[in-house]
């Protein structure tokens, strides 16, 4: 056996995230723990939400303070916006946090892998504890968070680039002193002298990084998530479309959020764009319908002039494939995203993806090859977009091309092999 591979083989990578499996960054971060366990790296997750018997996933010793500081950091953004609601979980502070350096996870593991790790799981004193600690450190950034003040995504905000304050996430656009200036200046004294390698999903992300005050002096790279072709792949549409109570005359879109009504995942786009298509092709009123996926999906039902079908958010990735694999197009009408994870499962299911030109997105849907690229924010272009899909192409071609790139682009042994170059960088600058 090759010195190399033994090396890699020995390797304990510890990858951080506040949930095991709730939200995109954390089904990506599982994903990849996966991919490298499948490529002779010991990896393990450490997360403060824990909601399976993994035995590779440890959680946080349990305690009311858990919740009470997820809590506490609310209450701050809250009164600092006039105890208004305004964008509450558009920002976080990392004010508050739990130190993870004395756990045996951390001190037995070699590169230290940080991923979403807010909400009350990591302060920005916590972080400096792990940078202290000299193990290797990787920062994968599922959105802007690690490189701004306070906000997840800038919209057109870039600030960031010199130094965040009135914050227009914050009521009244906040001021010259406000939590994203003050939180930003902490982010700036956390980061000095630290040598940490940030991981873009995307290479839009990637780009503003780069662009940020914060990260001058550190390496930035680029990876997409990973895929288990194992669960998502093709599969006889009929079949499961009758598993998932779906109807079998009608050409099905598919729509899902962990949230169905997120403003940020342009629900109303699609709404709009699905009112342009039946004006335009009043024939499609009897033959199309929408899967809806996500919490409070059943609240939308009668916006829609199609027929709805209503799924409850689906944790279960099984279950999930087959509900790719019970429709004809994805449809996924973001206005800011990085890589989202539904295009990849889609792709990998044989499903054409139609979304906008905007974050991530383009990097992944190949305009008329594997989908339809609509013009950013463009109701209308969305609408020819799914008719495209649905209606004019050859949805065969479509389909094989969305296999082939998912493939190619995001298989496990593909990522994880970048990863492992990245952790082994990390570790030549201790």
């Amino acid at each position: 056996m090759p010195p190399e591979e033994t090396n890699e083989k020995r390797m304990r990578v510890l990858i951080i995230n506040t949930s095991e499996n709730i939200g995109g960054a954390a089904i990506a971060a599982n994903r990849l723990m996966e991919a490298l366990k499948n490529n002779g790296v010991k990896a393990k997750m450490l997360v403060r939400d824990k909601r399976t018997d993994q035995i590779t996933v440890a959680s946080l010793p349990q305690s009311p303070l858990l919740k009470a500081k997820f809590v506490w950091e609310r209450v701050c953004i809250w009164k600092a916006n006039r105890f208004k609601k305004h964008n509450l979980f558009q920002v976080d502070l990392a004010n508050t946090g739990t130190d993870i350096t004395a756990l045996p996870e951390f001190k037995e593991a070699d590169v230290i892998h940080l991923h979403w790790i807010n909400q009350g799981f990591l302060s920005l004193k916590d972080i400096r504890r792990i940078i202290d600690s000299g193990k290797p450190i990787v920062w994968t950034m599922h959105d802007q968070w690690p490189f701004t003040g306070i906000c997840h995504y800038s919209g057109e905000c870039t600030k960031y680039q010199t130094e965040c304050h009135h914050c227009p996430l914050l009521l009244h656009g906040g001021g010259t002193h406000d939590l994203s200036a003050k939180v930003f200046r902490r982010k700036r004294q956390m980061l000095r002298g630290a040598h940490i390698i940030f991981v873009a999903c995307s290479r839009w992300l990637e780009g503003l990084a780069r662009q940020s005050a914060l990260l001058v002096g550190q390496e930035v790279a680029s990876i997409p998530n990973t895929i288990n072709a194992n669960i998502f792949h093709p599969m006889e549409q009929v079949k499961v479309r009758l598993q998932c109570n779906l109807p079998i005359d009608k050409k099905l879109l598919l729509f899902g959020s962990l949230k169905a009504t997120d403003p940020r995942k342009g629900i109303d786009y699609l709404m709009e764009a699905c009112r342009i298509l039946k004006e335009k092709h009043p024939e499609l009123a009897a033959r199309v319908g929408i899967v809806v996926v996500g919490n409070r999906a059943d609240q939308i039902r009668a916006l829609f002039p199609f027929p709805v079908y209503a799924i409850d958010y689906v944790s279960d990735e099984k279950q999930m494939a087959r509900l790719y694999n019970a429709v004809d197009a994805y449809v996924t009408p973001s206005l800011e995203d990085n890589l989202p994870n539904t295009i990849v499962e889609a792709l990998s299911c044989g499903i054409p993806c139609v979304g906008f030109n905007v974050g991530g997105i383009p990097e992944m849907i190949d305009h008329r090859r594997n989908g339809y690229l609509a013009e950013a924010r463009n109701a209308e272009d969305l609408a020819e977009g799914i008719h495209f899909t649905l209606e004019t192409a050859p949805w065969e071609e479509l389909s094989a091309h969305a296999v082939h790139s998912a493939l190619a682009h995001y298989g496990e042994t593909n990522v994880a092999s970048k990863y492992i170059a990245i952790y082994k960088r990390a570790s030549e600058k201790r």
